[in-house]
């Protein structure tokens, strides 16, 4: 071999053992839902992929992790989620497999906008769409001492659901501001790609921006719709964007509704000509056929985690492009 080749030679395993312990200092990241995923992978991006814990078409309120799910949080340096008010059986998975690793719970950071659960199975106008309630995590969960009175039917409806909405990805400025949170936490851990994590960030929030400028769009053009939807999931996307629903059918952690809720629905759909009740992939369909049942309304589909959606960096401003897309073609 002359000199020149083994020069060559040396050089080349020079540079790949460089790249490849480059490669190893990025920390491995676990992630809960598809949303959170996304936004990890856009400030990973061009150097590391997360970790999905929740796989497409399992509702977090309600999973089973499998061992390959499990295994990523066993070896995850890091790990993003929303929280235990959206997903109570991960918790006790994270501290016992992921003990050592960084835990960063969103829906509890600096910075993110919270939103209280809505009450009752049909809501007014002043329960959203004017940001009257919002307030940031330094000032959130504040729980309003006097309430409207209600006639509950189901104590499990009326009691179990204070405290704070944790469907908080559903408002993209808590996107925007876990894109930034994202991005510190991890060039904490790997100060070297620090640069990569907050210029990807800053690229994101553009990129979120851009979606929120096309939902805007589509909601105006759609005009004044009235909808309702399977699950009170879309409380932070209707006040960000300034829509109302009119009621849901089941509460905010998707669980069954009584039958005095679900005929309480029913009226508000034939009393107001709701255009559409929407159902989700993950949850029964036929309590949608119920509520339609004898109405004009249609049902349509909507989906707050985007189960036909790519998964990777493109895919939080995608969903927010899509939830504005399916309930502004109501109006059709």
């Amino acid at each position: 071999m002359s000199i020149t080749s083994a020069g060559s030679l040396i050089g080349s395993v020079i540079a790949l053992t460089a790249a490849t312990a480059a490669a190893a200092e990025v920390p491995r990241v676990a992630t809960d839902i598809a949303p959170v995923h996304s936004l990890v992978a856009r400030v990973m991006d061009g150097l590391g992929t997360p970790d999905l814990v929740v796989r497409a078409g399992g509702s977090p309120h309600d999973y089973s992790l499998r061992p390959s799910e499990a295994r990523a949080l066993e070896r995850a340096d890091a790990v993003f989620w929303v929280g235990p008010a959206l997903e109570p059986w991960l918790g006790s998975s994270i501290d016992t497999l992921a003990s050592e690793a960084l835990v960063v719970e969103l829906l509890d950071a600096p910075g993110t906008i919270t939103l209280d659960f809505r009450e009752g199975a049909v809501f007014d106008d002043h329960d959203h769409g004017d940001g009257a309630h919002e307030d940031t995590h330094d000032e959130a969960h504040k729980t309003d001492a006097a309430h409207d009175d209600h006639d509950h039917d189901d104590d499990h409806e009326a009691h179990d659901h204070e405290g704070t909405d944790p469907h908080a990805w559903l408002d993209p400025e808590n996107g925007k501001a876990w894109l930034d949170l994202i991005a510190d936490e991890l060039a904490a851990l790997d100060p070297e790609n620090a640069d990569t994590y907050r210029g990807n960030a800053a690229a994101g929030r553009d990129e979120i921006d851009a979606a929120m400028a096309d939902a805007r769009a589509a909601l105006s053009s759609a005009g004044e719709i009235e909808f309702v939807v399977f699950h009170d999931a879309y409380h932070y996307f209707e006040n960000r964007f300034g829509i109302s629903a009119a009621g849901a059918i089941s509460l905010s952690d998707a669980s069954d509704p009584s039958p005095a809720r679900i005929e309480e629905v029913r009226d508000r759909v034939r009393d107001l000509g709701v255009a559409c009740v929407f159902s989700e992939p993950q949850f029964n369909q036929n309590l949608v056929e119920t509520v339609t049942e004898g109405t004009s309304a249609r049902a349509a589909v909507i989906d707050p985690i985007g189960l036909d959606l790519e998964e990777g960096p493109g895919f939080y401003p995608a969903l927010i492009r899509s939830v504005a897309e399916d309930i502004a073609g109501c109006a059709s």
